[in-house]
């Protein structure tokens, strides 16, 4: 029977071969080595002159605290489920669902503002080049809203060629920014003076090297764009090359290639983002950072054009543009795969969600709805990405905390603990100074959390059982019935003794005018999570007091076991299975609720209406009697 009735993850996925984690690297690095076109910019303008000075508090948060946790997560959770699966394991009942929930909408806003903000900063990049300006000044909206139109059109197309066309993109745009740090470093180098003015109007702004790094540490939340990617870095784990002896429980090739991932793009990305930072500030003036100016949201694409020329830079500019467009198309992919790996399991996904095309199309509205109300402004969306970046953070590193905890180690959980704590305060300071990115978070909780609790409304009747267990003595149990009329009492426990089951028997027989010769069996449902929404059903037989059968189910839910067991005894026995109830007590409201919430209320209806959906043949349906 659950053959007949499989659930969406009934199935084990099937293996794939993966590929090298270094091209999987070039595939997360899409969103992570794309924030360089921004980056520089926005450190500029949140930092001033300090820029440097934060961005190597930046670094050293990434390494020292970042990239430890997020090890630690491709450890524990290496399938692809990242941080917020290790934290599902540790609350259950529909505390964690809903927990889990806030976290997927914190990394909607993440991957949807990824989407929207690089999108907005290849507009920028676009725009700005001296040789479009004037065609395209004025009309960035639209721009994005193109840009993003054809990453949705990707997407509807097919995503299969992503980690080669990836891989060109990444190497291609790295290049390019190794000759612009290169000849911005070596017109620093030449021109001493500029180091010069630097370091005298830093003292005379702040005073003192510890004033400096105070404040460092003030604007340092400001700055937090630079740690994207790392979630999307465990996310992709799966696509990631095992050694040939790794198994689904023991994928120890892959966490190795997964820890080599994170630490190769961090270390790389420190390099880029220290240099880039000292060569922008040192090299642009101040005012062009501002909006409006030409370095805002493209400091890189400025210094190219600046001191290597007008076709260096429109290649630059073109590369940019690529790699920012296609960052959103490794933010959608992110998106598709993490929302159907947790709503389906909690029964909180419309049935059009499995489907990629429908789902694309909703996120790319969302996007498009996102780039208008910001007004395809970089600056504008950088609060709520940060936002989104570092509350998954957050969670990752309370997370491993934990895990350590759990696991004795003193040292890692006083480490991870005090990482917690630093990026527990980055979060705060950056909710306190830009509001608009939880705002943002808030909307994508509350749509999420909505339409999870009406598509499981919907789905309430639905047989959610992925597989059915009988033990030997509940086979013996149908098997011994199935030459005559099969019929079951539903019976609540309660003391479980003698005149409870002699009282029932009694009762069940009067109400339906069973006959005396007719057997009966008991069957008893203990409810386990009922905020699963999919469960397998465990069926184990005994006898009580010597003569009464009993078939005892555990599942989330009680009219959905018992429709599953009914199905189940149909089919294996050839006979039509009765069974019998009574009616419950209460308001009619109340009931639903109780089922909808906590799998139990008014129990005979709903089995009738699972078996109704699951039977549409009248004719072949079990019997469902209420006295």
């Amino acid at each position: 029977m659950a053959k007949q009735h499989p659930g969406p993850h009934a199935q084990t996925p099937a293996a794939h071969s993966g590929q090298r984690w270094w091209k999987v690297m070039c595939l997360t690095g899409l969103d992570y080595f794309s924030t360089l076109g921004y980056q520089p910019g926005i450190a500029a303008l949140a930092a001033g002159l300090l820029s440097p000075v934060a961005t190597i508090v930046l670094v050293l948060v990434t390494l020292l605290g970042a990239l430890p946790v997020y090890r630690r997560v491709a450890q524990e959770s290496p399938h692809g489920e990242g941080s917020i699966a290790m934290l599902e394991r540790l609350l259950s009942f529909w505390k964690g669902k809903l927990f889990v929930l806030a976290l997927l909408g914190f990394a909607a806003t993440d991957f949807l503002i990824t989407i929207t903000l690089s999108a907005a900063d290849a507009t920028a990049h676009l725009v700005e080049n001296p040789h479009l300006t004037g065609a395209l000044g004025g009309h960035q909206v639209l721009i994005t809203l193109l840009l993003v139109a054809l990453l949705g059109g990707v997407f509807l197309k097919g995503f299969s060629e992503a980690m080669g066309l990836a891989v060109f993109l990444v190497a291609v745009y790295l290049a390019l920014n190794v000759v612009v740090v290169a000849d911005g470093l070596w017109h620093v180098l030449t021109a001493p003076q500029v180091i010069t003015d630097w370091s005298h109007a830093l003292t005379a702004e702040h005073g003192n090297p510890v004033a400096m790094i105070a404040v460092a540490l003030v604007v340092f939340p400001k700055l937090a764009l630079g740690l994207s990617g790392f979630e999307t870095g465990v996310a992709v784990m799966p696509h990631i090359e095992g050694d040939p002896d790794d198994t689904e429980e023991r994928p120890t090739g892959r966490i190795r290639g997964a820890r080599k991932l994170l630490t190769t793009a961090a270390a790389i990305m420190s390099v880029f983002l220290i240099t880039t930072s000292f060569i922008t500030t040192l090299l642009i003036p101040a005012d062009e950072f501002k909006p409006g100016g030409a370095a805002n949201g493209r400091a890189l694409a400025y210094l190219a054009h600046q001191y290597l020329g007008g076709a260096f830079g429109s290649v630059y500019d073109l590369s940019t543009i690529a790699i920012l467009w296609f960052a959103g198309a490794s933010a959608m992919a992110g998106l598709l795969n993490l929302m159907p790996r947790y709503l389906p399991r909690y029964g909180m996904a419309p049935h059009w969600a499995r489907a990629v095309r429908p789902m694309v199309l909703v996120l790319t509205a969302i996007a498009f709805l996102v780039t208008w109300l910001f007004d395809a402004s970089v600056d504008a969306q950088g609060g709520a990405y940060a936002t989104g970046v570092l509350v998954l953070i957050s969670s990752a590193a309370i997370a491993v905390t934990i895990a350590a905890h759990k696991a004795g180690q003193r040292g890692w959980r006083l480490g991870f603990a005090t990482i917690s704590v630093v990026f527990l305060y980055t979060t705060v300071i950056n909710v306190a100074e830009r509001p608009d990115g939880v705002k943002i978070g808030a909307c994508f909780i509350a749509g999420i959390v909505l339409i999870s609790l009406l598509s499981r409304l919907a789905r309430a009747f639905e047989l959610r059982v992925t597989d059915v267990q009988l033990d030997n003595v509940a086979e013996r149990f149908v098997r011994d019935t199935s030459h005559r009329t099969i019929r079951l009492i539903a019976n609540e426990p309660n003391s479980r003794d003698l005149a409870e089951y002699r009282d029932k028997v009694k009762q069940i027989r009067a109400d339906n005018d069973i006959p005396t010769e007719d057997d009966l069996v008991f069957v008893e449902v203990t409810v386990l999570d009922a905020s699963d929404f999919e469960a397998g059903l465990k069926v184990r037989g005994e006898v009580l007091h010597d003569r009464y059968r009993v078939l005892t189910l555990e599942h989330s839910s009680i009219p959905n076991a018992l429709a599953a067991l009914l199905l189940h005894i149909r089919d294996s026995s050839g006979q039509q299975p009765h069974i019998y109830f009574e009616w419950t007590e209460g308001n009619p409201f109340a009931q639903f609720l109780r089922f909808f919430l906590f799998g139990q209320g008014e129990v005979a209806p709903v089995t009738r209406e699972v078996l109704r959906e699951a039977e549409p043949d009248r004719r072949r349906r079990p019997r469902v009697h209420v006295g």
